[in-house]
């Protein structure tokens, strides 16, 4: 909180300086009281402590968060603040505010850095918590059930203190994560970007959260060099191999074998390709855009958004109202809600169902066809395909039914406190995709959040820290042998 602090003060925002410090000053005395308290008392070391602290950060970090938010925007209510720092933490970007002009620079400065903590948090968690309970996509590849810890690690003489691997991954990845940022920060800079608004994307771009102080890249005046740089940063969101080896999800033959990485690509390339031959197969009646110019626009157009959206990231090109109109599609709704549910890469910063699980099941139906031909045959060859066990498809498809349920339940609940199908269907993506410019997007209107009743918002906040933890892991927290640990 001192960063928007020092912030505030520089731009002469002394009131928003003013709550970020006094707030900054009671989350400091708070700490040092917990930690003269719990100085000394022995930490029992079980699988369910890590998760359950995951869960906490969750919940109760952003009711701290948002402290300072209510006392710099006195006008809204507390509820509306722990809607936007549970949506910045999970990386949703899901905003009450639709006119950037009603928060200061300061707040935007906040719930960016905010995203960009949850970014952070949600790389080390992969590595030090869901990975070793082979949970957030690793069960498909790990030799164990979910929720479980790690076999060759619970049979060792001195396991590994889940206090140390959560500090051996954040020494590990916060040099990489924070000079990536730093790196994106400088290219927009140099882009002819505002300080301000290209910090605010790179800590999105980074983080997937979406969160922009402008109203979305397409207001940032960036133009096709900026977005085309933001693009090559949102590749790490598809691949943990694109910045890491340290999981289980790591190959030999790197990116290059990489499913993950080459489904993502694929889809980047399909989707829009798919969207600007539209154009040509059916969309005859749009007389306009006829030149070469204007339609590589279009293109680069549905490029960038297709990848911003299976990234979980939800920016918009500046030019996607060009692909819009060449393919006829005025409001491609479906496609990008398909996109988000998808998602990007195990172990990244995005959301979504994970292009592991989608793999998985891929490569589950193809073998399936080939049994219908040759029923005696051996699979799993290849080095991708020795990354999933002989079950994985079972519990990819497991996961994608509790999601679905988890879908319908949130669309009902939506649907009991006033909204109608359409608004509680990209509601429910939004917040479980943690995709959350689908409200801006996804719909023929815009939803406006701010519009909703207190007790949707909190089931939004609630299906948004489902959507970042998954099910999975919320049903691990509920089994006995976990508590018995």
């Amino acid at each position: 909180m001192l960063v928007p602090a020092v912030y505030g003060l520089v731009i002469r925002d002394h009131d928003g300086s003013r709550a970020f410090f006094y707030a900054a000053l009671l989350g400091l005395i708070l700490f040092t009281m917990l930690a003269v308290v719990l100085n000394g008392r022995r930490v029992p070391q079980s699988a369910l402590g890590p998760l359950l602290a995951l869960f906490s950060a969750f919940v109760f970090l952003p009711v701290y968060f948002a402290i300072p938010f209510v006392e710099a925007l006195p006008t809204t209510r507390f509820i509306n603040a722990y809607f936007e720092m549970v949506s910045a933490l999970t990386t949703t970007g899901a905003k009450l505010f639709q006119d950037p002009g009603r928060l200061s620079d300061t707040l935007h400065l906040w719930r960016a850095q905010v995203g960009w903590m949850g970014g952070l948090l949600m790389w080390v968690a992969a590595s030090a918590i869901l990975a070793p309970l082979h949970l957030g996509g690793f069960e498909v590849t790990a030799q164990a059930e979910p929720g479980r810890r790690d076999t060759g690690e619970a049979n060792r003489m001195t396991p590994i203190d889940p206090r140390k691997r959560v500090t051996r991954a954040m020494k590990a990845l916060l040099p990489i994560y924070a000079g990536l940022t730093m790196l994106l920060w400088l290219l927009l800079l140099g882009g002819g970007d505002r300080p301000l608004t290209a910090l605010c994307h790179a800590m999105s771009v980074m983080a997937t959260s979406g969160i922009s102080p402008v109203g979305g890249v397409e207001n940032a005046d960036i133009g096709v060099t900026g977005e085309a740089v933001m693009l090559l940063f949102m590749l790490f969101a598809l691949s943990r191999l694109t910045f890491s080896k340290d999981t289980v999800t790591a190959t030999q033959g790197g990116l290059r074998t990489d499913p993950e990485f080459r489904i993502g690509v694929f889809i980047v390339l399909a989707v829009p390709l798919l969207i600007f031959l539209r154009h040509f197969l059916g969309a005859y009646d749009v007389a306009s855009m006829q030149s070469l110019s204007e339609a590589a626009y279009a293109l680069w157009g549905a490029v960038f958004t297709v990848m911003s959206f299976l990234t979980t990231t939800g920016f918009v090109s500046e030019h996607w109202i060009d692909a819009q109109n060449w393919s006829g599609l005025n409001t491609p709704g479906l496609v990008l809600m398909g996109l988000a549910l998808t998602g990007g890469g195990v172990a990244t910063t995005a959301g979504g169902v994970k292009l592991l699980r989608v793999f998985a099941l891929y490569v589950n139906g193809t073998r399936e066809m080939e049994r219908l031909v040759h029923p005696n045959s051996v699979s799993g060859a290849g080095a991708a395909g020795r990354r999933l066990q002989s079950n994985g498809a079972f519990i990819a498809w497991i996961f994608f039914m509790l999601f679905a349920i988890s879908l319908a339940a949130i669309m009902l609940l939506l649907t009991l406190t006033g909204s109608n199908f359409e608004q509680a269907l990209v509601l429910s993506v939004a917040s479980l995709s943690t995709t959350g410019p689908l409200t801006q997007y996804a719909a023929d209107v815009p939803i406006k959040l701010i519009e909703l009743t207190p007790a949707a918002k909190a089931i939004l906040c609630g299906a948004m820290v489902l959507g970042r933890l998954e099910t999975l892991a919320i049903i691990a927290l509920l089994t006995p042998d976990l508590w018995r640990a």
